[in-house]
């Protein structure tokens, strides 16, 4: 059970529960790609550097007609060391962006917007809806092309909050202006 499920109160309900847009996914997976790419090239560079450049980044002497991969296998084990740590910084990325994923969870009720974070120490914040001043939305080119953008709500006491893709603009607005009327 979600913690915005269990924190209703008697008279409440949900009424959207925001998701994170593909593109995190996304972004999320090119980590591993980086992380693949780099590793790649630091071994490219240096098979190059040992072939080509007559640079010797063997631990042993190795033959002339060595053929790629033992002149892979020969290389010194600070730069296979430095090669697998940058694999490794994209795999970590990678599994910190889907930990921030699976214990998001950004909600809108009936009467407040309530924004949770947090694996071990969580953290939890919560604005009323009647309490929300504004709405201004960050939507740079690739927000646009693919339908994702981050929020800034302005409470009463100006606190700023920053969500990811949660569609729920026009519910907002309608509140906004519901209180607009009655003032």
């Amino acid at each position: 059970m979600l913690y915005v499920q269990q924190s209703l109160a008697p008279d409440e309900e949900l009424i959207h529960i925001g998701r994170f847009h593909w593109w995190y996914n996304v972004q999320a997976s090119m980590s591993i790609v980086w992380g693949v790419f780099i590793c790649a090239l630091i071994i490219s560079l240096s098979v190059y550097a040992q072939l080509n450049l007559g640079i010797n980044l063997s631990v042993y002497n190795l033959p002339h007609d060595a053929s790629n991969l033992d002149i892979v296998r020969a290389l010194h084990p600070g730069i296979k060391l430095v090669s697998f740590l940058m694999f490794l910084m994209g795999l970590l990325r990678f599994a910190q962006m889907m930990v921030t994923k699976a214990t998001t969870e950004i909600a809108i009720t009936t009467s407040r917007l309530i924004y949770k974070r947090g694996l071990v120490a969580r953290s939890v914040g919560e604005i009323s809806i009647d309490r929300i001043e504004g709405v201004n939305v960050v939507q740079g080119i690739l927000g646009r092309i693919f339908d994702f953008d981050v929020w800034l709500l302005e409470g009463w006491v100006l606190e700023k909050w920053y969500c990811l893709q949660l569609n729920v603009l026009s519910y907002l607005e309608k509140q906004l202006r519901k209180r607009e009327h009655h003032e």
